[in-house]
């Protein structure tokens, strides 16, 4: 028990931090782009699921690395160069979590036949995990001073 309160008071202080907040939000607004977009192109226009999902991913990681490198990240870059390589390393590690939610869809809505949407969902929440983890250690990782 003791273990557990020293985590509690080692972690919730993190979930009021401005970083977190801005990412929450920031995911909230992501996740929205990604769903109404995969929405139009699977349910309204036809498109097959994971095309969909692809378009759909592209909109909303442009979004994403905007709104992360401005409004969470802070992030300036010196150069293009530099700039180049954020965007690179934002794109190459949201491909591993597109990997994941292609994946997930392939297995759960084109084989298993369970609903599209909710799928989606559950796998949002494993992939802003997976995204997070990316950006804060890999991407947008603030030089040691």
């Amino acid at each position: 028990m003791e273990r557990i309160i020293r985590l509690v008071k080692k972690y919730i202080p993190v979930l009021f931090r401005r970083e977190f907040i801005n990412y929450a939000i920031a995911g909230v607004l992501t996740t929205i782009v990604n769903f109404t977009a995969y929405h139009l192109f699977c349910n309204v226009i036809g498109i097959p699921n994971l095309i969909s999902n692809v378009f759909a991913w592209v909109l909303a990681v442009t979004f994403a690395y905007i709104v992360n490198k401005t409004l969470v990240f802070l992030s300036k870059s010196n150069n293009k160069k530099e700039e180049a390589l954020k965007i690179t390393k934002f794109f190459g590690a949201r491909l591993i979590s597109l990997g994941v939610e292609e994946l997930g869809l392939y297995i759960f809505v084109d084989c298993l036949s369970l609903p599209n949407l909710y799928v989606k969902a559950v796998l949002a929440i494993i992939v802003i995990i997976i995204n997070y983890i990316f950006s804060k250690c890999y991407i947008f990782k603030k030089a040691n001073k």
